[in-house]
């Protein structure tokens, strides 16, 4: 028998084993609350270095810190604008209103025994008000980060996808704040 044999004997046996899990579907949302749109514009360009977005911290099993979005599950009958609004002020203190959709992502894990397939819907919102906190027991650090530096932060790849798509169209959102006046309050 050769390496290989082995290898997918495991993979087929593993594969069965996770057919006969049960299955859920889970649905979170949450995002990026952004400060300072509209003061990035500097003589009609954006410096994304002078706009910032909240990010949560949590330690993995070696003791590091993973940057990620906050989010979390929708309660029910709740939409998912106000579940993102809900969980990022839940994880960061911060308040913002969601001002555009960034992006859905999928994926799957086991848990406990079960297979769950989650799906969360991603947001952008506008800073309201608020001071970063950490006081949510699963987060052990929140920051603002400049959008410069948000892909190199987050831990994730399908996050770090969404903060590329944050790349391309938070420009265009920062031009429109400054346009219609609306400064970031303090």
């Amino acid at each position: 028998m050769t390496n290989n044999d082995s290898k997918r004997r495991r993979r087929r046996r593993r594969s069965r084993e996770t057919q006969r899990m049960e299955t859920r579907d889970e649905t979170s949302a949450g995002g990026l609350v952004v400060s300072g749109l509209a003061e990035s514009v500097v003589d009609g360009e954006v410096d994304l270095s002078r706009m910032y977005v909240a990010l949560i911290g949590r330690l993995d099993r070696r003791g590091r810190i993973l940057w990620s979005m906050p989010k979390g599950h929708v309660e029910n009958n709740e939409a998912k604008d106000r579940t993102a609004e809900r969980e990022v002020w839940e994880e960061t203190g911060i308040y913002g209103e969601v001002f555009s959709e960034l992006g859905v992502i999928d994926y799957w894990f086991v848990s406990d025994g079960v297979r769950i397939h989650k799906t969360v819907h991603h947001f952008l919102l506008r800073f309201v008000d608020g001071q970063l906190n950490d006081e949510d027991p699963e987060v052990t650090e929140v920051s603002w980060i400049p959008v410069s530096e948000l892909i190199e932060h987050l831990a994730y790849a399908d996050e770090r996808k969404l903060a590329r798509t944050a790349h391309d169209v938070l420009p265009k959102l920062a031009l429109k704040e400054a346009e219609a006046g609306r400064a970031t309050p303090r």
